[in-house]
C-alpha cells in the first residue's frame, strides 16, 4: 500500500488514507462511520469537521446530502477535489452557517477531543438540527487513550472524555442520549495483541523511535479493516473509542 498521492500531508492532528503505516487507525474510524451509516439514510447531514474527507464520501453512500465543514484552507480544497459528491465548505465549528433547524444529521466524529470550546459546539449542533434530529459522535476514551494523564497524550487534543463525561457534555446541551457504546478490538486484533504486548503500543513506539517499521508489524496494521474492530454497549469504561448518539427533542 502506497500514499495516495492526491492525499494530505500527515500530520498527527487527522487520519489520512491510502497510508500503510497509518492504515490500522483509518480502519478504527471507518468501523464508526460503518456502524453509524443507517443514521444517515435519505438525510440531510452535515459532517462538522470533515478531515480528509473520506468519512463524509462514505456517509454520502446512503444521505440525501452531505455537507463537509472544516476550518482549515488546504482541507476544503482538497475535499472539493477529491469528493464530489460532498458539498464543502470552509466555517468555524462554534459557529456553524446554517439556519436553525435545517440539518437532519450532524456528524462529529473524532473531532470534539480537538475543540476548545466544546459546550458552544453542542449548543450550536443543537441549534442547527431539527427537532428529532441526530447528533453521531464519536471521540478517543479518555480511560484508555490517555491513561493517568491530566493532559491528553496527542498534543492536538484539548480535552478528552470518558463516557459519563461526554453524556453529562450531550444532556447540559439539551440532547436525549440515545446511544453511548464502545469501540474495541475484536478477535483477529486481540490475536495481534497477544502477538505484540499491544498493537496500538508497538505501533506508537516506532513513530517515537523514528526507526524503520519491523516487517511483521507493518504488515498486521497493513492487514487490519473495519471488521475487525467491535463496536458494543457493553463495558463501555474499557474501550478505546466511545460512539455515541443524541437526539434533540
Amino acid at each position: 500500500m502506497t500514499a495516495d498521492p492526491a492525499s494530505l500531508p500527515l500530520t498527527g492532528e487527522r487520519t489520512v488514507p491510502g497510508i500503510a503505516e497509518e492504515n490500522y487507525w483509518f480502519r478504527r474510524h471507518e468501523a464508526a462511520y460503518s456502524k453509524l451509516l443507517p443514521y444517515c439514510q435519505d438525510a440531510m447531514v452535515l459532517e462538522a469537521g470533515c478531515g480528509e474527507g473520506y468519512g463524509a464520501d462514505l456517509l454520502a453512500q446512503c444521505a440525501r446530502t452531505v455537507i463537509g465543514l472544516d476550518y482549515d484552507e488546504l482541507t476544503t480544497k482538497h475535499v472539493a477535489r477529491k469528493y464530489p459528491r460532498v458539498r464543502m465548505l470552509r466555517g468555524n465549528l462554534v459557529m456553524l452557517p446554517f439556519a436553525s433547524g435545517s440539518i437532519d444529521v450532524v456528524a462529529n466524529l473524532q473531532v470534539i477531543e480537538h475543540l476548545w470550546e466544546q459546550e458552544r459546539f453542542l449548543a450550536e449542533c443543537m441549534r442547527v438540527l431539527r427537532p428529532g434530529g441526530q447528533l453521531l459522535i464519536t471521540t478517543p476514551n479518555r480511560i484508555t487513550f490517555s491513561p493517568g494523564r491530566d493532559t491528553p497524550l496527542n498534543p492536538f487534543h484539548t480535552r478528552e472524555l470518558n463516557a459519563a463525561e461526554l453524556t453529562e457534555l450531550l444532556v447540559e446541551a439539551g440532547f436525549t442520549v440515545e446511544l453511548m457504546a464502545g469501540l474495541r478490538h475484536g478477535p483477529k486484533l486481540r490475536e495481534a495483541d497477544a502477538t505484540f504486548g499491544s498493537i496500538i503500543q508497538a505501533q506508537m513506539d516506532v513513530a517515537v523511535s523514528g526507526e524503520a517499521w519491523p516487517a511483521e508489524l507493518l504488515s498486521a496494521v497493513k492487514s487490519v479493516t473495519s471488521a475487525d474492530f467491535e463496536i458494543v454497549e457493553s463495558d463501555v469504561d474499557s474501550s478505546l473509542d466511545l460512539v455515541g448518539v443524541a437526539i434533540k427533542p
